[in-house]
């Protein structure tokens, strides 16, 4: 797919990757939709150019309100190219620590969210027979990582729903559906993620601090898009390294998350729950 006047739909387009993927895509001549919550932000977006951006906030959780915002994207141009579920919330707490209302909300967030608004959209999509579903899942989608038991539990749920929809939808009905695992991107994610009470963590920590920036993944991931790639990993280092051995030496990776595992359990001992980081093995996140 080429960008050039497409309409691309962007959920958590007010800053990390989504904005970053928005600022790119209006480079390349794209319309595009910029979903979220924050409105202000979307508007500082939508000013690089606004002639070719439709600023549509709405809570990705408000599930009644859905159908009218997917009316309305749609009816801007009479069509929708691509959807890029990207909005999502991450999570640092061992399971130990953790409220039940962090998994629900999370599951509610990064799960079902992009699945109802994909599910809204996609008998438009199908009555044109074209378009584009994308989620943004992350490495912890096919990797467990510790201080993330509810975070990988929905991005490991969101990739089995689209794989599934793409097996119905592909050859049928001539729609891409993509899978997109990043890695550490240096965002606001650790510094947004829930705590094991549901609160805002408010600090980040050094795997996202040194990881890839959030350019030149949404460089990667439009690529993977261009391309029309089923998957497309956005890693390096020793994320790529544990999404090779999550296919060829399961083993290997297990014994390898358990013993950051381990360490962490001590951490928790020493120190308590709240000054508990990743350590450099654990760059799972997006």
């Amino acid at each position: 797919m080429q960008f050039d006047n497409k309409v691309i739909w962007i959920t958590g387009a007010s800053s990390g990757i989504g904005e970053a993927l928005a600022r790119a895509l209006l480079q390349q001549g794209a319309r595009v939709i910029l979903s979220g919550r924050r409105a202000q932000a979307l508007q500082a977006v939508a000013a690089q150019a606004p002639e070719r951006s439709l600023v549509l906030p709405f809570e990705s959780t408000d599930y009644p309100a859905l159908a009218e915002v997917v009316a309305q994207a749609w009816n801007w141009q009479g069509h929708i190219d691509c959807l890029i579920n990207n909005a999502g919330i991450s999570q640092r707490s061992l399971a130990l620590d953790t409220n039940m209302e962090v998994y629900r909300t999370i599951m509610e967030v990064d799960y079902l969210a992009p699945v109802a608004l994909t599910q809204l959209l996609l008998p438009r999509m199908v009555e044109r027979g074209s378009g584009q579903l994308a989620v943004v899942s992350s490495v912890a989608g096919k990797v467990g990582a510790p201080l993330r038991t509810a975070y990988c539990g929905a991005k490991h749920a969101v990739i089995g729903y689209f794989e599934a929809l793409r097996a119905e939808v592909e050859q049928a009905h001539g729609i891409a559906v993509s899978v997109i695992l990043p890695g550490s991107v240096k965002t606001g994610v650790a510094t947004n993620a829930l705590g094991g009470d549901g609160q805002r963590r408010g600090r980040s920590d050094v795997n996202i601090d040194n990881g890839m920036s959030a350019a030149e993944a949404a460089q990667q991931i439009i690529a993977g898009l261009a391309a029309g790639q089923r998957t497309i990993e956005v890693v390096e280092g020793m994320e790529k390294m544990a999404l090779q051995l999550r296919t060829a030496d399961p083993e290997r990776l297990f014994s390898i998350t358990a013993a950051e595992g381990a360490r962490l359990a001590q951490e928790r001992a020493a120190h308590g729950s709240a000054d508990i980081d990743p350590g450099n093995v654990q760059r799972l996140d997006s």
